[in-house]
């Protein structure tokens, strides 16, 4: 449950703050990682070097974020790296889960990480 409210934090905006609405909807892909104690930082970089690739790599990718847990809750479960990838339809996203490089970068970091939860939701 307390991933969950990660996500939520991570992708909507405060409670005070009026959301305002979107002329185009958005898919929002989210992917949290947590990785094994045996990864090491050299490791995790190249991970996030990877992904960071994909949007010069793979059509169909309109927004691109990345970041690492700052949160001072300590409710993150030991899930240390966010990525927010976006996409204008289902199609762009489906087609970029088979495409190769993305399949490459699974390949790099499968046996690196512990946990991974992937979310996506439309933003409108």
């Amino acid at each position: 449950m307390s991933t969950l409210l990660l996500l939520v934090a991570l992708c909507f905006p405060s409670a005070d703050s009026a959301p305002s609405p979107r002329a185009i909807p958005v898919l929002r892909h989210i992917v949290l990682y947590k990785f094994k104690e045996t990864t090491t930082q050299a490791q995790i970089d190249e991970v996030s070097a990877a992904f960071k690739g994909l949007p010069g790599k793979i059509p169909g990718i309109v927004g691109f974020e990345a970041g690492t847990n700052v949160s001072p809750e300590g409710k993150s479960e030991g899930f240390t790296h966010a990525f927010v990838v976006s996409f204008a339809t289902e199609k762009d996203r489906d087609a970029y889960i088979v495409h190769p490089a993305h399949q490459d970068f699974v390949s790099i970091v499968k046996d690196r990480r512990e946990k991974v939860i992937v979310i996506d939701f439309w933003v409108r």
